[in-house]
């Protein structure tokens, strides 16, 4: 059985929210599963001595430019939030808080985390909004919060951050197919002709 993909995302990049929309539909095209990974992005703006692009002057009216064209030609939500970029910590310790036991379960949740903070604009920074989301898929509010807290979780995602930054992973989404990685939510469609093809 092939190796599931892996799709490496930030919660607070709009164009990890573009990439989740498709990544599971062009991988079941080919029968391959989706590894969900959300890292702390901030790790490798760092290590590469970049900054988010809400926060470069020069390169952010186009972002928010293109972001909003992106999300038009693929006709889904978009609704810019106040806090760009939000802090992630809460979001992406809950997934992982769940991907153990049930990461079905943790998929769904990044799937609404991501479509309140992008599709409806809603600040997911704290624990307390993160877990207001859960709840709608039946997750005890109360047990994440405490799960954000716990210090295994934190360790957990500074872990799985530091294995993506030894995979080559310095953005989001960045997806790796047997090895071979696609950075960018404009590097899917190259990403299903590499599927389907074998590679070149």
């Amino acid at each position: 059985m092939p190796e599931a993909i892996e799709f490496y995302f930030e919660f607070a990049s709009p164009y990890g929210y573009l990439a989740s929309l498709q990544i599971d539909d062009i991988a079941s095209r080919y029968g391959r599963e989706v590894a969900w990974k959300p890292i702390m992005l901030g790790a490798a703006l760092k290590a590469t001595g970049s900054r988010p692009l809400a926060q470069i002057p020069i390169k952010r009216d186009y972002f928010l430019r293109d972001i909003r064209r992106c999300a038009r030609l693929l006709d889904v939500p978009l609704t810019l939030p106040p806090v760009m970029p939000m802090n992630s910590l809460a979001a992406s310790r809950a997934f992982w808080w769940l991907h153990d036991d049930n990461p079905c379960l943790a998929k769904r949740l990044a799937r609404a985390l991501y479509r309140a903070h992008w599709g409806e604009g809603r600040d997911l920074s704290t624990a307390e909004r993160v877990a207001e989301v859960a709840a709608g898929l039946e997750i005890d509010p109360a047990a994440l919060i405490a799960a954000v807290g716990d210090p295994a979780i934190k360790a957990r995602l500074r872990e799985e951050t530091d294995r993506s930054l030894a995979r080559g992973v310095f953005g989001s989404p960045f997806v790796i197919v047997d090895g071979e990685p696609f950075w960018g939510a404009d590097r899917l469609e190259q990403m299903e002709r590499w599927l389907a093809t074998g590679g070149w």
